[in-house]
């Protein structure tokens, strides 16, 4: 048994398979100098995950929709932070799809989850 509610959300989960993929090709861009590029992925990355667990841990479920539609945007912010990178060709339009799939179906879950909480 996890020690916080939001451990055995499948979004979170989810959320953090992403965000080690993306927080990965931070790090490269870190090594090819691109920095702010660099630290806004890793924002946007972590904000999904974050909203997530810290939105499980309202008191309300009203709360709790309102952080999980932030991590829904993180989601968004993500893509498009990932059609640049590919457009700038510093990432590869194989790699972009492949993460835009993940962040399409997280947000598809996100909202699901959103649904059961009305």
């Amino acid at each position: 048994m996890a020690e916080f509610r939001f451990q055995d959300l499948k979004i979170w989960k989810l959320s953090i398979e992403i965000a080690d993929e993306l927080l990965d090709i931070a790090d490269e861009l870190d090594k090819r100098r691109f920095y702010r590029f660099a630290e806004q992925l890793r924002a946007a990355a972590l904000s999904m995950s974050n909203n997530i667990a810290e939105g499980s841990g309202s008191v309300s479920k009203k709360d709790f929709r309102k952080f999980l539609n932030i991590a829904r945007r993180s989601t968004y912010e993500n893509a498009n932070i990932l059609i640049i990178l590919e457009r700038r060709q510093l990432i590869t339009f194989e790699r972009m799809q492949r993460q835009l799939n993940k962040l399409k179906k997280l947000g598809k879950q996100i909202t699901n989850f959103m649904k059961t909480l009305e």
